[in-house]
């Protein structure tokens, strides 16, 4: 599934620290990321895995290491600088606005105007139609508030904001939870499509099981330390398991 690559990652993350009143909350950590590959990001609560991607997404500033992106030296003090390298976030809790309908979240704080100045609602909804076509053919509730959109659907809308603008790299944080399993094959289907585009995704779950059939790696953190990363083909669930419980790398993989 896998193979050794030569191209230049869109990610690396070399060596990150950050400490919160003198605990370590991640404490050297090195991972990287390839167009078109699903890395997931593993550990029980406080094993430091959010925090790492919340440095990449500018949330938090590291106090040592190196972000590269697409092979160069990247400064990320915020979310602002993370967008203007192309990375976006998605979080659990999605940041959409209930009563808006899916074009005006799309376009929530950077809406499209027409030549005099006014919001141009028929451009944006046609913009959100053709991205929703592009990645959830699917999708058609295009004019009712996001509020009556299922879990999935939902999910849709926060992953076609995210496209429009250009993502590059895609952070996604639980994207399954409390999804039933129709929804959650609908967003695994969207995680493929990034994947045929292009889009690098770290993907930040507890479902071992999920994430060896959505990832092409995996990365198990514990008490701020990276434990491993392994290519899902060369690991079983017991493996992960092992590596998030005990800390420890899978003998035939040590």
């Amino acid at each position: 599934m896998t193979t050794q690559r030569t191209d230049t990652p869109l990610v690396q993350l070399k060596d990150i620290s950050i400490s919160f009143g003198g605990i370590r909350a991640v404490d050297h950590v090195s991972l990287d990321l390839y167009p078109g590959e699903v890395v997931g990001l593993l550990g029980h609560n406080g094993a430091g895995k959010s925090t790492l991607i919340k440095i990449l997404a500018g949330a938090y500033q590291k106090d040592g290491g190196e972000i590269l992106i697409n092979g160069e030296h990247a400064e990320i003090n915020s979310p602002r600088d993370a967008r203007d390298f192309n990375i976006e976030t998605i979080y659990q809790t999605l940041a959409l606005a209930d009563n808006l309908d899916a074009a005006s979240n799309l376009f929530l704080g950077r809406e499209l105007v027409t030549g005099l100045g006014f919001v141009d609602d028929a451009k944006m909804e046609n913009e959100t139609a053709k991205i929703m076509a592009r990645l959830n053919p699917n999708f058609k509730k295009l004019k009712e508030p996001v509020s009556a959109l299922s879990g999935g659907q939902r999910q849709s809308v926060a992953i076609a904001r995210a496209v429009y603008f250009n993502a590059k790299i895609l952070i996604m944080d639980e994207p399954t939870a409390a999804l039933g399993v129709h929804e959650t094959q609908m967003v695994a289907e969207l995680i493929q499509e990034l994947k045929k585009q292009g889009l690098g995704i770290f993907l930040i779950s507890h479902d071992t099981r999920e994430m060896l059939e959505l990832c092409d790696r995996v990365s198990v953190m514990k008490n701020g330390k990276l434990i491993g990363t392994e290519r899902v083909e060369d690991v079983t669930e017991d493996d992960i398991l092992s590596m998030i419980i005990m800390g420890k790398k899978p003998d035939k993989a040590a």
